[in-house]
C-alpha cells in the first residue's frame, strides 16, 4: 500500500486503527469511520453513539491505545442504569475453525467487561468503526 517502510513488510510490527481503516479500504472491505478519543476516561461520554452504531447495523468496532496496548474488538454495547455499562469484547488474536458461543467465552476469547475496568482512563483511543455504509467519515469525540 506505501504507507509503510520496506522494512515493515514481513517484520513483527503491529498496525493500530488507522492503518486498519486503510487496508479496508485498499483491499475493498466495509468502511472505516475513525474516531479519537483523547482519554479513555471520555469513552464513557460516547458509550450511546457506540450502542447506536450496533444497533443500526453497524459492523466490529477495532480499539487500539497507547497506554493501554491491547487491542480489542468490541461486539456490543449494554447500557445500564445510570454510569453501569459493558462491553462484549472479542480478543482480536482469536484464530482457528469457529467454535461455539460458550466454548469461546469459557477461553476468554470473548466476552462481556464492565467498560469501566475495560479501558484505561490515561489512554488514548483510536477507534475504527466499520459499517457498511458508503460515507467514510473522521471524527474527534472529547
Amino acid at each position: 500500500m506505501g504507507d509503510k517502510p520496506p522494512g515493515f513488510r514481513g517484520s513483527r510490527n503491529w498496525i493500530g486503527c488507522v492503518e486498519a481503516s486503510l487496508c479496508l479500504d485498499h483491499f475493498g472491505g466495509p468502511q472505516g469511520r475513525l474516531c479519537h478519543v483523547p482519554r479513555g476516561v471520555g469513552l464513557q461520554g460516547e458509550l450511546e453513539m457506540l450502542y447506536s452504531h450496533f444497533a443500526g447495523g453497524g459492523g466490529p468496532v477495532m480499539v487500539g491505545g497507547d497506554v493501554d496496548a491491547q487491542s480489542k474488538a468490541l461486539l456490543g454495547i449494554c447500557l445500564g442504569p445510570g454510569t453501569e455499562a459493558y462491553a462484549l469484547v472479542l480478543d482480536p488474536h482469536c484464530w482457528g475453525a469457529p467454535k461455539n458461543p460458550s466454548e469461546l467465552q469459557a477461553t476468554g476469547w470473548v466476552g462481556w467487561q464492565e467498560v469501566s475496568t475495560a479501558f484505561d482512563s490515561n489512554s488514548f483511543y483510536n477507534l475504527c468503526l466499520t459499517s457498511h455504509n458508503s460515507e467514510k467519515q473522521l471524527c474527534t469525540l472529547d
